[in-house]
């Protein structure tokens, strides 16, 4: 029972990576709270209904959590089809306003655990971008940020990524959780047969999607994100901090190889 005792927070709790997720911290011995829009999904020790994509909406989740956790799995998270704003407000903006606010409730030495992306491969070629939208502070106009940044529409979910994957390296060494003993971390998957791989083919189109399973192997389940998750929650896990751990079935040493030329 690795994660028996403990007080886990699932966001996206009703479907896909979020509810094989939090299926697997309750077998594995956690009280497990969900978060989503909509109930659904495993029967949990809690559920709140809520949205990331305004600071109101965080503020209103997190007065319901309990005073005391040892984990908050960053699950929640669109597509892009809704829009770059919608996309990039809840991806990034909405996750870090939640971490941030819960970070004062997490036991020391629990975790924060955000699923980005594959997708979320080029933050560095665009490093110069994603640091400045990072250091945006609060929870912005987020069509106004975008605007600045000359951020076309069809980006939202990559750059959401991008912003994700930078942001958890800074948040590890940042005093709101490093002084508290409380772990950053993030789980990049790749393609995953889930509710919201149909939309990816609609902002990516068929042919990056197929490509991206072919260089795979497979398509993953959410039963091959989850225990990766679940591992990270747990004291296991308690040297891992500030990192992003590829569960992509080798895609990204596949686009690696492409990209870098070996």
């Amino acid at each position: 029972m690795m994660l028996l005792g403990k007080t886990i927070i699932v966001t996206g709790s009703a479907s896909g990576i979020g509810a094989r997720t939090a299926e697997l911290c309750a077998q594995l011995g956690a009280d497990v709270i969900g978060v989503d829009r909509r109930e659904g999904g495993p029967s949990l020790s809690g559920f709140i209904r809520g949205d990331l994509s305004s600071q109101a909406g965080i503020d209103a989740i997190v007065g319901q959590f309990p005073q005391r956790i040892d984990a908050l799995c960053n699950v929640a998270g669109l597509s892009g089809a809704p829009g770059a704003a919608p996309t990039v407000a809840v991806n990034f903006y909405g996750l870090r306003g939640l971490s941030e606010a819960t970070a004062t409730h997490i036991r020391p030495g629990g975790a924060i655990v955000n699923v980005a992306s594959i997708a979320g491969y080029g933050w560095r070629a665009n490093l110069s971008r994603a640091k400045s939208m990072v250091a945006v502070t609060g929870f912005p106009d987020v069509a106004a940020v975008l605007k600045d940044h000359n951020v076309a529409e069809a980006e939202g979910y990559p750059l959401s990524k991008e912003l994700l994957l930078l942001w958890t390296q800074l948040a590890a060494h940042q005093p709101r959780f490093r002084q508290n003993g409380v772990r950053v971390i993030s789980v990049s998957p790749g393609p995953v047969e889930t509710p919201i791989l149909g939309q990816f083919r609609q902002v990516f189109g068929d042919k990056r999607v197929d490509d991206d399973i072919a260089a795979a192997g497979r398509a993953g389940t959410p039963a091959d994100i989850a225990p990766v998750i679940a591992f990270l929650c747990s004291d296991g896990a308690r040297w891992i901090n500030g990192t992003n751990i590829a569960a992509d079935g080798g895609l990204e040493a596949a686009v690696n190889a492409q990209a870098l030329g070996f």
